[in-house]
């Protein structure tokens, strides 16, 4: 289901007010953060809103209590925009926010937490389990790792609980591959989520409300050269070919949208969201994660999912703060 929406009149409607687009922050993803926010700035300002780039530092809350915006989109990636933290500090401002609410936004942040509440709700997720590096020390890492391949097998999917990006992922096919895998994990998080690997087609399906109600872009399909959707390949000109929409029938196309469209009801997300899932060979998706700020670069999939719906990124986010911006305090 394509998304509906009085999108031209809502965006009209919001030209009138000015939008703060936050980016950048401390973590591993700050350039790509700075990236998705130019971006984002650019989008805005062809849609006529009057829209300002600024960094979440020390000066942020001093300048929102001086002049508070009408609205913020959050460009931030990794935890500072995807915790749930800032959004509970914009929500102690009183300034609304494009994105879901804060509570949601650490439920999506946490991989295991995610995955349990999608379990829960009978949306297919691999199996998994969550290691923080503390129990993987004391319990001694060889028994602890005989018993993941054990009860998951092989191949599988090594990467922080909390991240994106790809960063600190690893593939691994084979069991003396997973030591190492781990040791890469833990560089980027205390807690590991291993989970077992399904192999088929790579796709990430954007979800967005533009007020009736939450809806599925068509699916970006997502092939890596080297296999692997890692860091490089994702922001690495030429290490990624992409399709949008996804090269599915029809009725895996419509099941891979529904499954998207209640990952994000499920955790109780806002506005917008990115699933990324894997299609297996029978046509069966299966929920990977969830991302609450979606990358908005150049080689985004966010971006391509819009352009594919025949949609135009500027007049989607003037809509998206509109509504931000009409929302109760």
């Amino acid at each position: 289901m394509s998304p509906q929406s009085d999108e031209p009149s809502a965006a009209a409607r919001a030209q009138d007010l000015r939008v703060l687009v936050l980016a950048g922050g401390l973590s591993y993803e700050r350039d790509v953060s700075l990236r998705s926010g130019r971006r984002v700035l650019d989008a805005l300002r062809s849609a006529g809103l009057e829209a300002e780039l600024r960094d979440a530092d020390v000066t942020l809350l001093p300048a929102l209590r001086a002049d508070p915006p009408d609205a913020v989109v959050i460009a931030l990636h990794g935890a500072t925009g995807e915790d749930g933290s800032l959004r509970g500090v914009l929500d102690l401002c009183g300034v609304p926010y494009v994105g879901c609410d804060a509570r949601a936004s650490r439920l999506a942040w946490d991989k295991p937490s995610a995955k349990a509440v999608l379990r829960e709700a009978q949306i297919p997720t691999p199996d998994w389990v969550a290691l923080p590096h503390d129990r993987f020390s004391e319990l001694g890492a060889v028994a602890v790792l005989d018993r993941i391949v054990e009860r998951l097998g092989l191949p599988l999917m090594v990467k922080p609980a909390q991240g994106g990006s790809g960063l600190g992922a690893a593939v691994v096919r084979e069991a003396g591959e997973l030591s190492a895998a781990m040791v890469g994990c833990f560089a980027y998080d205390t807690t590991a989520l291993v989970e077992r690997y399904v192999p088929g087609m790579d796709v990430a399906v954007s979800v967005v409300d533009l007020g009736s109600g939450p809806a599925a872009l068509p699916a970006v399909e997502i092939v890596p050269r080297n296999g692997v959707y890692d860091y490089a390949a994702r922001y690495t000109a030429g290490l990624t070919t992409w399709h949008a929409p996804a090269r599915l029938d029809a009725s895996v196309a419509a099941d891979v949208a529904a499954t998207a469209v209640a990952a994000h009801q499920a955790l109780g997300l806002r506005d917008l969201s990115r699933v990324d899932l894997i299609v297996d060979a029978a046509g069966r998706p299966h929920v990977l994660e969830v991302n609450v700020a979606p990358g908005m670069t150049e080689t985004s999939l966010l971006p391509l999912a819009v352009q594919a719906g025949g949609l135009d990124l500027g007049n989607l986010l003037a809509t998206l703060v509109h509504l931000a911006a009409s929302r109760p305090a």
